[in-house]
């Protein structure tokens, strides 16, 4: 197993960690008599179906062959037999305790009967998606002196016969995945120098795609591909071009090598362009000082051609980033209308408040318009023509400084992914409003390996806007092709639900410390339906059918940023809300008389 090269001190990352007092993994599991390991066969599985290049692209409304279920990152499914007119009689179907402690956000895959579910630290459960019955399980053995500052896993990749899962240790892994066995694994890069990886990987073209997370120990980000059968490296591009390479000079001197821009979130694809969409994180260290430029491809989405790599287009959210506004959900891929004419769209809510509507082209992408949906006291203006915000320099915080702004470092929506329904043409946020952030800039000096961050994280605090008093989390609707917002669903709670879109006319979602999992009128906003379930759900929900019986699936089990912003609430509002950890995989049906 892979050892560390160098150490890595913990300094101020133990601090930034004990907001909570659970950041540790409980390692011990207890699944009763169906903890299988690795490579164990259970004689009734289901059959499995080799995931194909054509399913990918055309996946079977049935299925949830990926992180948001399709390639353009919509998370809708096609399936009505739960609707807005029997919702309320949704129970759950089955349960499966995953052992675990820490942010469960992984969405269940599911392929003709085999669900495939990540935890914390790096664990892969394979599932019967009819009765929860475990299949096979498969535990990352992580080095000791492994440091996660996000102890989370965003889920697995599908394709041919192999699950795949990218690792804390900056691995991809390949598994079979009718047992569990591991077929290859390969170094992505080296742990020990702040290198991380939690998102889910992306398959298309043959390729297996990841990206690199590590943004505050001074990385330089990149995405790469593998091939899919043998794990042999395909391209890899960097998030920070180097000296000659376009854009470049917006790095002065040697900050590129340690520039950061990490990439958190799973990729879009359009299979029509073979033309792929990352979004990207902050620059390193936070203080954009540190850095003078506009720090490309910082805070951007970017357009690579799925074969070669190749950049083919970037549009930066915001330049010179100081704010911790990392930008890392990748665009919705949904066509809009604007004056008339119908545009090829890339559709962003950002982490820095603004929803961003942009146009795909062939070699480039277009800015389109962009509205604040949350507070946000930065902007004090958008280019029409260039997208390019002019800021309010008394908001922006630089070193030596204390600055508060609006929204918090936490956006007006973090990494939890936005889902749009093509019936109702509107577009669903997890947001979060009235909460401002409050920073201290210092100087940072480059360790390999340790925190590089440029910013007191102990007086690091949430200012609550005088608006909090009524509302902190809400659930917006937008109308995509009027650029208007449709309805809210306000909460007391901050809202870290990532959203389900289904044909029945629903939204699913959680996200609220209260611990329910919702559903709602996709048209009104009209709650229709809640379950409380054993924690914090801040997993991604799916929905898939098997012998006739649509199901929604969703993990709960709080924990990472959810719990650190709780933690900081508190403080704040002089509260004590607790949200118990600990991650359950939920699956719910309508009752089997209504199952007709």
């Amino acid at each position: 197993m892979n050892r560390r090269k160098h150490p890595i001190k913990l300094g101020l990352l133990i601090l930034a960690l004990s907001l909570t007092s659970a950041m540790q993994a409980d390692d011990l599991f207890n699944n009763n008599a169906s903890n299988l390991k690795s490579g164990t066969l259970l004689k009734d599985r289901p059959t499995y179906s080799p995931v194909t290049e054509q399913r990918l692209t055309k996946p079977e409304a049935r299925n949830w062959l990926m992180y948001r279920g399709t390639y353009d990152s919509q998370g809708y499914s096609p399936l009505d037999q739960i609707n807005a007119k029997n919702v309320h009689q949704l129970k759950p179907s089955w349960t499966f305790s995953t052992g675990m402690r820490e942010a469960h956000q992984a969405p269940p895959v599911v392929n003709d009967g085999y669900m495939f579910v990540t935890t914390p630290h790096n664990h892969l459960l394979a599932l019967d998606a009819r009765n929860g019955e475990l299949l096979w399980r498969y535990e990352r053995e992580l080095p000791e002196d492994q440091v996660q500052m996000h102890p989370t896993n965003r889920g697995v990749a599908l394709h041919g016969d192999y699950v795949y899962m990218a690792t804390a240790d900056a691995y991809l892994v390949a598994l079979n995945a009718r047992t569990g066995k591991v077929e290859w694994e390969q170094e992505v890069e080296d742990y020990a120098s702040g290198y991380y990886m939690t998102m889910a990987p992306l398959a298309a073209s043959g390729k297996i795609m990841v990206g690199v997370s590590g943004g505050e120990f001074g990385i330089r980000g990149f995405i790469a591909a593998f091939d899919a059968k043998t794990g042999k490296p395909a391209w890899k591009t960097y998030t920070i071009p180097a000296p000659g390479e376009p854009g470049s000079e917006s790095w002065p001197g040697d900050t590129w090598k340690t520039g950061g821009v990490p990439v958190w979130i799973t990729g879009s694809y359009d299979p029509a362009s073979k033309t792929t969409y990352w979004g990207t994180g902050n620059g390193g260290p936070w203080m954009g000082d540190a850095r003078p430029g506009d720090n490309l491809y910082a805070t951007s989405v970017i357009a690579l051609d799925v074969d070669s790599g190749k950049l083919r287009g970037h549009h930066q959210y915001h330049w010179n980033d100081s704010w911790d506004w990392d930008e890392v959900s990748a665009p919705l891929l949904l066509d809009f209308q604007r004056n008339g004419k119908t545009v090829k769209g890339l559709v962003h809510p950002g982490r820095n408040g603004y929803l961003w509507f942009l146009e795909r082209g062939k070699e480039k992408i277009n800015f389109v318009d962009a509205k604040p949906y949350v507070k946000q006291d930065v902007f004090k203006s958008i280019d029409p023509v260039t997208g390019r915000p002019e800021y309010n320099l008394e908001r922006k915080p630089a070193t030596g400084k204390v600055t508060t702004f609006c929204p918090s470092s936490w956006g007006g929506k973090d990494w939890p992914p936005a889902a749009f329904n093509p019936q109702t043409r509107l577009l669903y946020i997890p947001a979060n409003d009235n909460v401002c952030g409050k920073l201290k800039g210092q100087e940072a000096e480059y360790r390999e390996g340790q925190l590089y961050l440029g910013a007191a994280l102990e007086e690091f605090e949430v200012v609550l806007h005088e608006d909090a008093k009524d509302y902190i989390g809400e659930l917006q609707a937008w109308n995509v092709d009027t650029a208007e917002k449709a309805w809210s669903v306000k909460f007391k709670s901050h809202n870290w639900g990532p959203i389900l879109a289904t044909a029945g006319d629903l939204v699913f979602a959680g996200g609220t410390n209260d611990r329910y999992f919702r559903a709602y009128n996709a048209r009104s906003g009209k709650l229709l339906w809640q379950q409380r379930t054993n924690s914090g759900v801040i997993g991604v929900p799916v929905s898939y059918e098997i012998d006739g019986v649509q199901y929604i699936a969703v993990q709960s089990g709080y924990g990472v940023d959810a719990e650190r912003e709780q933690a900081l609430l508190n403080l704040s509002k002089g509260t004590t809300t607790y949200v118990p950890q600990g991650g359950v995989i939920w699956v719910f049906a309508l009752e089997k008389e209504n199952n007709q």
